[in-house]
């Protein structure tokens, strides 16, 4: 059995789902913090799970591996380490 599913274009397949948790899409607010607080970066959740998050922002190149994370509508901040990311968006796990 395959990992991955065909996609629109048959030549580049999708990735089968890896995610335990199913995600909720959101479009709801998000700081990350490093630094002990003295770094802050506004984003927007696209996505997020009890274990995870995919995160857009306009700029993400001075982010570090682990931060923490303040969702719009939670009432905590949650210890998180970078998983992937690309030029606007990371995916982070929640410790």
């Amino acid at each position: 059995m395959s990992d991955t599913k065909t996609g629109p274009d048959p030549e580049r397949p999708v990735p089968a789902e890896r995610r335990e948790a199913a995600r909720e899409d959101a479009e709801r607010r998000a700081k990350l913090y490093w630094k002990n607080g003295e770094c802050m970066l506004l984003g927007v959740v696209l996505d997020f799970s009890d274990e995870g998050a995919r995160i857009r922002f306009g700029d993400i190149c001075a982010v570090p591996d682990a931060v923490y994370v303040e969702i719009e509508g939670s009432d905590r901040v949650r210890p998180a380490v970078i998983r992937w990311r690309s030029l606007t968006e990371i995916g982070v796990a929640f410790e």
